[in-house]
C-alpha cells in the first residue's frame, strides 16, 4: 500500500490482509513509482493486492497475477484500466473521497479573496495596521456574500458538497453540468447571472480551456472567480487580463499547470488573488475516508460480492 491511509478503514485493511504500508507522500524526496519500479516492488513483497494514489499502474504490473488494484482517486487516471481489464484484474476507486475537503477550500478561497484576509494578516504581522495613516476598516471593506448568486460549473461530488455550504451561507446557488439533471443552467446563462463563478469540472477534451476570454467577458462586472479543480479548465492569460481590467474583482486558485506558479507571474503581484498550491484535498479526513472505502470494497471483493466502487465490473463475471 503506497497510498496514505489512516483511521478505522486502515485498521480494517490490516485485518483483511498482511499489509506492507509505505506511503509515497511520506518519502523525502517524494517517491512516485513508474510501472517497472512498481512491478519490481510488488514482486519483491509477493503482494497480490496493490493500493496506490500516485504510482503508475500499467504494463508489467498486469503480469503479476494481482487479485485487485485500488486507486485512491475518484478518476483512477494513474491506472491503465483497459490493461487491467484485459488481465482480468478488478480496479477499485474512491469517488468523492475529498469532496468535503475541496468544498471547504472553495469556501476558504471565496472568503479569503472577498474579505482581504491575506493582506489584512500581512499588515498585522508587519506592524502596518494603520498603513499610510488609514485605519483597517477603511482599507478592507468588502461585499458580503449572503444574498449573492454563486454559479457552479460542474455538479459532481465536489460541486454538490460546495452547493450546500454556499447555500448555508445565504447564497443563491445555480449550476451548469450537462451530465446532471439538477444543473438547469447553460454555461452562458450561468455566467450572466453569477456573482461568483466556481469551477468543479473534470478536465476532458470538452472542458479543457472552457473558460477563456469570451467567457470572462460574458461574466458580470466585479465577479469573483474560483478554481479548486484544475488550471487547465481556464485560460490563465485571459484571467489575468480580466483581473487587470476589473471585470474579475477577485480570484482564488488552488491549482496551476505543472503544479507550480513562477514567482514573476502576474498573478503573484495581485493583492486581490489568493493562491494555494493544490491543497484542497489535503486533510486527514480524506486519508481516512479513502481507507474506509478501499477496505469495504476489498472486503466485498474477497467475499465474492460486488464492490460499491469498481470501474471495470465486467471482470467479475469471469
Amino acid at each position: 500500500m503506497t497510498a496514505p491511509l489512516r483511521g478505522p478503514g486502515f485498521d480494517k485493511l490490516r485485518q483483511l490482509a498482511d499489509v506492507v504500508y509505505d506511503p509515497w507522500i511520506e518519502q523525502t524526496p517524494l517517491r512516485i513509482y513508474g510501472p517497472e519500479q512498481l512491478a519490481e516492488r510488488i514482486a519483491a513483497e509477493a503482494a497480490d493486492v496493490v493500493v496506490v494514489e500516485s504510482d503508475s499502474v500499467r504494463g508489467p504490473v498486469f503480469e503479476l497475477n494481482l487479485r485487485a488494484i485500488a486507486s485512491t482517486r475518484g478518476d483512477p487516471n494513474n491506472v491503465d484500466v483497459d490493461g487491467a481489464t484485459a488481465a482480468g484484474i478488478p480496479v477499485l476507486n474512491t469517488p468523492g473521497r475529498n469532496a468535503d475537503a475541496v468544498a471547504e477550500m472553495a469556501v476558504a478561497l471565496l472568503l479569503g479573496a472577498t474579505r482581504h484576509l491575506l493582506a489584512a494578516d500581512a499588515d498585522v504581522r508587519s506592524g502596518n495596521t494603520f498603513r499610510d495613516g488609514s485605519i483597517p476598516y477603511q482599507r478592507f471593506r468588502g461585499w458580503e456574500i449572503a444574498g449573492r448568486t454563486a454559479g457552479l460549473v460542474g455538479l459532481g461530488a465536489v460541486g454538490r458538497a460546495t452547493r450546500w455550504r454556499l447555500a448555508g451561507l445565504g447564497m443563491r446557488v445555480i449550476a451548469h453540468d450537462p451530465y446532471n439533471d439538477e444543473a438547469r443552467h447553460s454555461l452562458d446563462e450561468l455566467l450572466a447571472e453569477a456573482d461568483v463563478v466556481s469551477l468543479h469540472a473534470p478536465v476532458t477534451d470538452g472542458t479543457a480551456g472552457m473558460i477563456g476570454a469570451r467567457e470572462f467577458a460574458a461574466m458580470r462586472d466585479g465577479v469573483v472567480f474560483l478554481n479548486t479543480a484544475r488550471a487547465q479548465l481556464h485560460d490563465t492569460d485571459a484571467l489575468v487580463e480580466a483581473l487587470r481590467g476589473g471585470k474579475v474583482a477577485a480570484a482564488g486558485l488552488d491549482h496551476f499547470v505543472g503544479e507550480w506558479l513562477p514567482t514573476d507571474h502576474p498573478l503573484v503581484g495581485m493583492p486581490n488573488v489568493v493562491l494555494t498550491p493544490h491543497i484542497g484535498g489535503a486533510t486527514w479526513n480524506t486519508e481516512a475516508r479513502q481507507a474506509q472505502m478501499v477496505a469495504d470494497d476489498l472486503e466485498a471483493l474477497l467475499d465474492g460480492g460486488t464492490p460499491a466502487h469498481i470501474v471495470n465490473p465486467e471482470v467479475l463475471a469471469s
